[in-house]
């Protein structure tokens, strides 16, 4: 079989389509990021034990949020599989998004309860009684911001799908800094309005988050690339076969994000066990690492999309190079952040903690300690975010699904905690079990993107 669609597509010219695409994706996930970490940060200056509420909350309200953000992503390879093909086929990219706004409305009604009772999860969980108190004030004015965020994320489906990325990025900004101002006025009590506390952070986090689905809106009505697609027209013609299959998409990419989160969750109430010192450190590690995840998320969201169009539009060989190329920036940037972290983990560390501290010293060790596994861990997390988002450009969600339950939970977790509290490597064990598994996913996910190339360029044969 021959590709006959369209002129193949240069090596250069792929990459710089996923550079120009990636750029402001990653920078938009760095943006959505910052939201919630500075509800933490304006929450911790209320002190100890409100910090301790807002953490509870955002934990669980981060879980519901994940599940959610997986399920409505399968918006992307649908719509970018469905431009492939007709660019101009306005009723098939209608279908797919008032699906995905359906979808993120369904899922939020079993989370919209399980948050509003979570005060009794908490409890039944061993929590604090006091904090879990506070906790759940915090937790009923923060979750009716889920459905507007996951809103925004099926429009930002929509405008990465055009390669329209950099409006998403300008809202995203703007959320960051209308949440920042309307979390400083409503939590302290600023500018004459009430002192809210931790309602107030839950508050400005929902008006944010409306307020970016509203600027997503405005420029869909507005924005002539946008508005052509007319979005709206036959809304509420739902197709159950449309939504199962969104869903059967879907639901394999969500669960897959949860799996992945949840370890991390995991790892967490390990090292509680194992004291404070080696969860302060690995608290300082894995925000490290998160900001720089963001980067080969990014790509893998590129290669789900780049994937995806070339498929629409039947070209397999333009499909397999879209694919590499993201993978050598997502991996090739990760390799770059290992040389950072192995040479330079203490000017690192020093954004979270005073190196001058006697008191810090054993934190700042363990942190170096893991830092240095840590390396390791980016270069594998980053392999095996763009390997996914490379099979999500192919619909392969199902396999890549049951990969990260055997690498993350059968694997990665257990040989963590057999080295950590059998062998009595402590902290590093975790580590090192974080290492095994995603390496383990990263090579699996690598070789079946492999195979799927394979059988495709053989087509070209």
């Amino acid at each position: 079989m021959s590709q006959t669609a369209t002129a193949r597509i240069s090596l250069w010219d792929e990459l710089k389509a996923s550079l120009k695409l990636g750029s402001p994706i990653i920078l938009t996930n760095l943006a959505q990021i910052a939201i919630l970490t500075t509800n933490l940060i304006l929450i911790g200056q209320l002190g100890k034990t409100e910090l301790a509420a807002g953490s509870l909350t955002a934990s669980l309200y981060q879980a519901c949020m994940i599940f959610s953000l997986g399920l409505v992503s399968a918006t992307i390879p649908m719509l970018a599989t469905s431009l492939g093909k007709d660019r101009h086929n306005k009723s098939a990219i209608q279908q797919i998004l008032r699906h995905g706004f359906l979808t993120a409305f369904i899922i939020c009604l079993p989370f919209w309860l399980l948050m509003w009772h979570a005060e009794s999860l908490w409890l039944a969980l061993g929590q604090n009684p006091d904090t879990a108190q506070i906790a759940i004030q915090y937790m009923h004015s923060i979750q009716w911001s889920l459905l507007p965020y996951l809103g925004y994320i099926v429009l930002r489906s929509f405008f990465a799908a055009l390669e329209k990325p950099l409006w998403t990025l300008i809202v995203a900004i703007g959320g960051i800094v209308i949440n920042g101002v309307l979390g400083s006025l409503l939590i302290f009590g600023q500018a004459g309005l009430p002192q809210l506390g931790l309602v107030g952070a839950g508050i400005a986090t929902t008006i944010t988050n409306v307020m970016m689905f509203a600027g997503m809106l405005l420029l869909v009505y507005k924005h002539p690339i946008f508005k052509q697609y007319q979005i709206f027209t036959a809304f509420f013609q739902w197709n159950l076969q449309q939504l199962y299959q969104m869903w059967k998409l879907g639901i394999p990419i969500a669960i897959t994000f949860t799996l992945e989160t949840l370890v991390f969750y995991a790892a967490v109430i390990m090292m509680g066990i194992i004291g404070d010192t080696s969860l302060a450190a690995h608290a300082i590690a894995m925000q490290i690492s998160s900001v720089s995840y963001m980067i080969p998320l990014g790509f893998g969201q590129v290669a789900t999309i780049r994937v995806g169009l070339a498929m629409g539009r039947a070209a397999p060989h333009d499909a397999v190079q879209a694919g590499w190329v993201s993978y050598g920036l997502g991996v090739g940037f990760m390799a770059l952040a290992a040389c950072v972290l192995w040479l330079y983990p203490e000017m690192l560390i020093q954004f979270f903690i005073d190196l001058n501290a006697p008191e810090n010293r054993a934190v700042i060790i363990t942190a170096t300690q893991f830092l240095f596994l840590a390396a390791l861990f980016q270069i594998t997390d980053g392999a095996q975010a763009v390997a996914a988002g490379m099979l999500r450009g192919l619909y392969d969600t199902r396999t890549p699904m049951l990969l990260a339950l055997l690498g993350y939970w059968v694997l990665g977790v257990p040989i963590g905690a057999f080295l950590a509290f059998v062998l009595g490597m402590e902290g590093q064990g975790i580590w090192i079990g974080f290492v095994a598994g995603l390496s383990i996913v990263a090579v699996l996910l690598t070789l079946r993107w492999w195979r799927h190339g394979q059988r495709l360029l053989t087509r070209l044969e």
